[in-house]
């Protein structure tokens, strides 16, 4: 399933990170690559706020789309 219908508090492995290339590449960059755990802190409009590698990182609902978990 997509990062995005992840609910707050949720834990999960990253399976996969689609997308374009430079999409690809941006999240990449921010830690999300396949088999990192990545937990939701919160929900907001759609958009979220996760922490992945000890780090807060927010996340548009577009982007949270490409991330499959």
């Amino acid at each position: 399933m997509p990062l995005s219908m992840a609910e707050a508090g949720q834990e999960l492995y990253i399976k996969k990170v689609g997308g374009n290339e430079d999409s690809r590449h941006f999240l990449e960059s921010l830690g999300f690559v396949a088999g990192s755990m990545v937990k939701v802190i919160s929900v907001i409009g759609g958009n979220m706020i996760v922490q992945i590698k000890e780090s807060r990182v927010a996340v548009s609902r577009e982007m949270a789309n490409k991330i499959i978990v």
